[in-house]
């Protein structure tokens, strides 16, 4: 039952990137959960565990996390169109 508040969080924390990055559009359920949940493990490995916490992820450093991820995977994919 835990993995499913975390693919919840995940799919949160994604769409929150993509809104903040404005990706959020073009960006599916599916790949906001993947965001979420790459990006919380990078966000909490560069940022630490810190702020409100929400299925065993750091919401702040989560979220910032994400944002990168969603950026630095949007900027790649945008140059090869």
């Amino acid at each position: 039952m835990g993995w499913i508040w975390s693919l919840i969080v995940g799919a949160i924390i994604g769409a929150i990137a993509g809104a903040i990055t404005k990706k959020g559009d073009s960006m599916g359920w599916i790949a906001n959960i993947i965001a979420g949940l790459v990006g919380s493990m990078i966000g909490q490995s560069i940022l630490g565990h810190w702020g409100p916490s929400l299925a065993g992820m750091a919401l702040i450093p989560s979220i910032i996390g994400a944002v990168i991820l969603v950026a630095v995977v949007s900027f790649f994919v945008g140059r090869k169109n």
